[in-house]
């Protein structure tokens, strides 16, 4: 262990990849500050640039783009009330009606004190519960365990998919048949290949990735554009301009009035901040929930245990914070299912597991032994991905409206540009970038229609794994209970089971609820 950590040390703080780390949290500030770009596409764009880059390096720049990423989608959310990324749209209400209250830097301070505060709590869950399940996976988990705790994963996906169900179903049988493209893992025979060698090995990943989170954002606004970025935007969120204008004591003041209050905040509502860095964390556990619904949730919570309720929705401060100490809570949380089990907690992390393949680097409970230095690393470049945002943050709250007034005429060309090179880079084969336009169109009718992406992007990484593990025990059972013959089988067959029928059984509820309403007098 000492030995590993002093690896990681040694391998970590070398200037070049602290170079990175910073070049990279820039990048996804500037990113996730563009109101409908996301950090998904953000690190998307990345992976062909990890090509060059050692694990230790590529990984530090997802990590540090993510996180910073998250954070910077509330620079919109606050200024022009547009969320930057999916995961501010809980409290963008709150945020903008803080601004135009005369209150910017209260409400970004808020968001960045607390989003750093949660992201090391959610950094301390990673490396406390990682390696316990770890070791309970290494010594008690068969295939009859990973058949169901893949299931468990993609049922996760589709229950925790907004908006509609089916749509969620729909999703996932998407990225399921994407999966059966190419050589059978079970039977050695291709399918779905209509004759072309390229597809033997199925629908490349990252190609996949890069249309359906990028190709898509481009065919939305260029078919659909937003609105005019011209909203109304709170006092001084540009930084005071005036005839005496000095640097040195509009940076000082900018402390002041940013850190100040947000801190006085935190000190007072520790608890609620470590209830809500927990949620975050737990649901970043969930495969397919993320930090959206992280926020979700401990906004709701927060509501609901709050003594001004009536304030949510029209300003709330407690609101804010305690959402986006969720936010980058689940960055860390949705590392855990990846690492321990090669399961993806949200997309970013389905792109991770894809570039430590990449580095021939298998996701598992073996990696805590045999790459034991690599995890002490993803440990050390969460906790420095959190204390460089706060400088970066300061900087990327004070340029705010700098920030999201980038033209779009200039900023869909370079991401056009960069998802071509990209696609063509991994393989220097010009069917990747067909497929990656493809994939594309797909991604855009997908969304147009309301349907996830996450479960497409599920069920093309686990499509394999389902497959395979559920021929291996089917051949060798006698029946559908040999399915549920070990004790851990059994316990992740129940709660999968109970995954289904939840929705079910809380539709009925509702119905009953509201006919007994209809029905008082």
């Amino acid at each position: 262990m000492i030995d590993a950590l002093q690896d990681a040390l040694s391998r970590f703080f070398q200037p070049h990849v602290l170079g990175i780390v910073v070049l990279a949290s820039a990048y996804g500030l500037f990113v996730g500050a563009i109101p409908g770009l996301t950090a998904t596409m953000a690190v998307a764009l990345l992976v062909p640039l990890t090509f060059y880059l050692g694990d230790v390096e590529a990984l530090a720049a997802i990590v540090a783009l993510e996180a910073c990423a998250i954070f910077a989608g509330d620079i919109p959310t606050a200024l022009i009330r547009i969320p930057g990324t999916p995961s501010s749209a809980a409290y963008a209400d709150d945020a903008f009606a803080i601004t135009r209250s005369g209150r910017p830097e209260l409400c970004l301070g808020t968001s960045l004190v607390f989003s750093v505060a949660g992201g090391l709590i959610g950094v301390l869950v990673l490396i406390v519960a990682a390696p316990q399940l770890a070791s309970v996976a290494a010594e008690r988990f068969s295939t009859l365990e990973y058949f169901w705790l893949t299931l468990l994963g993609l049922s996760c996906a589709v229950v925790v998919s907004r908006d509609s169900l089916l749509k969620g179903v729909i999703a996932l049988l998407i990225g399921l048949l994407l999966a059966t493209v190419g050589l059978s893992a079970v039977h050695s025979q291709p399918r779905f290949t209509f004759g072309r060698d390229e597809l033997i090995s199925g629908v490349s990943f990252i190609p996949a990735m890069i249309g359906l989170f990028g190709i898509s954002e481009v065919l939305r606004n260029v078919i659909q554009p937003p609105a005019a970025l011209a909203a109304s935007i709170g006092p001084r969120a540009g930084g005071e301009r005036s005839a005496g204008f000095e640097p040195l004591r509009w940076l000082l003041r900018g402390v002041r009035s940013l850190f100040g209050p947000p801190l006085s905040l935190l000190w007072r509502r520790k608890l609620h901040a470590l209830r809500s860095s927990l949620i975050g964390s737990f649901v970043g556990m969930l495969p397919g929930a993320g930090a959206d619904i992280g926020a979700w949730i401990s906004y709701a919570a927060s509501k609901r245990f709050s003594r001004r309720p009536s304030e949510y929705g029209r300003g709330s401060v407690e609101g804010v914070a305690d959402a986006t100490g969720a936010n980058n809570a689940a960055l860390a949380g949705a590392w855990i299912p990846s690492l321990v089990f090669g399961i993806p907690g949200d997309s970013v992390t389905a792109i991770v597991i894809g570039v430590l393949l990449m580095k021939n680097i298998t996701p598992g409970p073996a990696i805590f032994e045999k790459q034991a230095s690599l995890v002490y690393g993803i440990y050390l470049m969460f906790i420095a991905a959190n204390l460089v945002l706060i400088p970066l943050g300061f900087l990327a709250i004070r340029a705010g409206s700098l920030i999201v007034r980038v033209p779009r005429r200039i900023l869909l060309p370079l991401i056009l540009l960069f998802s071509i090179v990209g696609s063509y880079a991994i393989s220097g084969n010009y069917f990747d970038v067909w497929v990656m336009l493809g994939m594309g169109v797909i991604g855009f009718l997908l969304e147009a229609f309301g349907v996830p992406l996450g479960p497409v992007v599920l069920g093309i990484i686990l499509g394999d794994r389902l497959e395979e593990t559920f021929i291996q025990n089917w051949t060798k059972a006698e029946s559908w209970l040999d399915f549920f013959g070990r004790p851990w089988a059994a316990a992740l067959g129940c709660i999968t089971i109970a995954v289904w029928i939840s929705p079910l059984v809380l539709g009925l509820g509702r119905r009953l609820t509201s006919a007994r309403g209809g029905h008082r007098p």
